[in-house]
């Protein structure tokens, strides 16, 4: 059975990266993301993440749902199949690159990513177990806007068109 993946967005001030550092389960991965030509209502990218010098290389293929949810299917794949995929890049689009910080807060894993393209806002995402979950987060995280659902903000979409960084 494929998974399925329930999650929140957000659009977020700067963290404090003092303080997310020193939380529990705190990581912080560089992520290049490359999307494939796909059929219509499907997700198809390939991702290379880089934990200090331990590379992991993934493609994931999603099917979305809802605004909320997607079906997820994600398998390991090998730098040269990374490399190889890499070539078929959709057209229009270019590589999508962040820096990925993590941290666990009350039993939810906090995924703040940074993109070179803004300078005062993150992007925050946090995966549910159910769609009308409530979502706790830490004081210093300052929410401007949650964007769950606006196709805008999807990582397929910044592939394509990276929007304007929101007003604080």
């Amino acid at each position: 059975m494929t998974p399925i993946e329930t999650e929140r967005k957000y659009i977020i001030e700067m963290p404090r990266l003092d303080i997310l550092s020193g939380m529990a389960g705190y990581t912080r991965s560089e992520i290049e993301q490359i999307y494939l030509p796909s059929a219509s209502g499907v997700t198809r990218r390939i991702r290379r993440r880089d934990f200090g010098g331990e590379v992991v290389y993934t493609e994931t293929v999603k099917r979305r749902i809802d605004a909320l949810s997607s079906f997820e299917d994600e398998r390991e794949i090998s730098a040269e199949e990374y490399e190889r995929e890499r070539e078929n890049i959709a057209e229009g689009s270019r590589p999508v690159v962040k820096c990925r910080h993590t941290a666990e807060y009350l039993g939810k894993t906090l995924e703040i990513d940074i993109y070179p393209e803004w300078n005062r806002c993150a992007v925050l995402e946090v995966e549910l177990s159910s769609p009308d979950e409530k979502i706790a987060l830490p004081e210093f995280i300052r929410v401007i806007s949650e964007v769950t659902g606006r196709r805008e903000y999807s990582n397929a979409s910044l592939a394509r068109r990276f929007p304007p960084e929101p007003e604080l």
